[in-house]
């Protein structure tokens, strides 16, 4: 970055002069030729003279690069200084062009180094970009839930704020407890549960991210602290504000969580360990996972699955509860329930129907089902939609 010029920093390379002399402290006897020079990036060299170098800014907003063997600094040229013999200075322009008046003795020259180059940043830069935010919902799902899975080409975050969740990615299943947050990374394959006694409130946004830094955030479980949390609940609170400034709220909060999650990562998270078995496995289960999403109104069985997975039934079951603590068979059932209520919700179908589309023996099979697994009928799901 640039730096301020006091004389302080700037005492290796000169002094400050004062600006209320006369001349603003340049030298006045006939011995120094004064001269104003324009200045543009493109043209910017290292230069050095075997006397003192005076310098002051014309117009324009004005950067003086200055170096030794040891050191490199630019600073931002807003008063004179006076350059010590043999000190290296290029002048150049912060943005289009500037101007600055220079005195050097009779007789003395400039001898032009090399191009000025900086490997320091002299602006603020934005290393990690947020760019779209997609969605942003905060629900609280009833004992029970399931979200079938799905990938897309953004980030998700998923934080949950009471009780806890199941996340399965790409076939690898986490449980994230209060308190804790997971991200997704783009075209990660993820699904959501809950268990059939604990419901769960929590948040999930969708977003793209850019960043010239490595991004380590997929495949880990995070533990927020006190600080990261109060970024949440402040991005929470402006979705009840709602007014014009809103989101950019919560984008500058959301941005902030995810900076501290980035600068933190190496210190107290840590990337949960796939041996290349587990790989496999995770492989395995996703393949599955997807699969049933996308045969949903098919008659499936847990040995139907087990043959487009190529394992045994007992093997895929085996997989199913070391990693999603669930059996296939009540995997798939799950799955069609909650297509079920989509169904519903939609209203296009009957029971009848929609018990029939799913592949379900008969309508009181169905209904049974769905009763054990929410607590309520289908006809009293649907009234209870109703009048909401």
């Amino acid at each position: 970055m640039i730096e301020n010029l006091n004389k302080h920093a700037f005492a290796s390379f000169g002094r400050l002069l004062r600006d209320s002399q006369p001349g603003r402290g340049f030298p006045q006897d006939d011995g120094w030729r004064i001269s104003v020079r324009s200045c543009c990036a493109a043209d910017a060299v290292y230069q050095h003279c075997t006397r003192e170098v005076y310098l002051d800014f014309e117009s324009g907003m004005t950067v003086l690069a200055v170096r030794t063997p040891q050191e490199q600094h630019c600073f931002y040229l807003d008063k004179p200084v006076c350059l010590l013999p043999g000190v290296e200075f290029a002048v150049f322009p912060y943005q289009e062009e500037c101007a600055v008046r220079m005195a050097l003795p009779a007789g003395a020259a400039l001898v032009d180094g090399e191009p000025f180059r900086s490997d320091a940043e002299l602006r603020l830069t934005d290393r990690v970009k947020l760019g779209e935010v997609y969605t942003l919902f905060y629900r609280e799902e009833e004992s029970g839930f399931l979200f079938k899975g799905e990938t897309h080409p953004m980030y998700e975050l998923t934080y949950v704020d009471r009780g806890h969740l199941h996340c399965v990615v790409e076939g690898n299943g986490y449980e994230l407890r209060q308190g804790q947050l997971m991200l997704f990374a783009p075209n990660q394959f993820h699904m959501q549960y809950t268990d059939l006694d604990i419901t769960a409130r929590f948040l999930t946004i969708a977003f793209d991210l850019e960043s010239e830094l490595e991004l380590r955030l997929a495949d880990r479980v995070f533990e927020l602290s006190s600080r990261e949390a109060d970024f949440l609940r402040a991005l929470l609170r402006e979705l009840e504000i709602n007014d014009p400034l809103s989101g950019d709220m919560i984008r500058c909060q959301l941005r902030l969580l995810l900076l501290c999650l980035l600068r933190d990562n190496g210190r107290r998270r840590k990337k949960l360990k796939t041996p290349v078995a587990q790989r496999n496995e995770n492989l395995i289960v996703s393949r599955t996972l997807q699969y049933i999403a996308t045969h949903v109104y098919d008659k499936m069985s847990v040995e139907s699955v087990a043959r487009e997975a190529g394992v045994s039934t007992s093997h895929l079951t085996a997989l199913f509860h070391r990693q999603m603590d669930i059996s296939p068979g009540e995997y798939i059932r799950r799955v069609k329930l909650e297509e079920s209520k989509n169904l519903i919700r939609e209203g296009r179908l009957n029971f009848s129907q929609i018990a029939a589309a799913l592949n379900y023996s008969t309508i009181h099979h169905f209904s049974r089902q769905f009763k054990d697994n929410f607590g309520v009928s289908p006809s009293e799901y649907a009234k209870s939609i109703r009048t909401e």
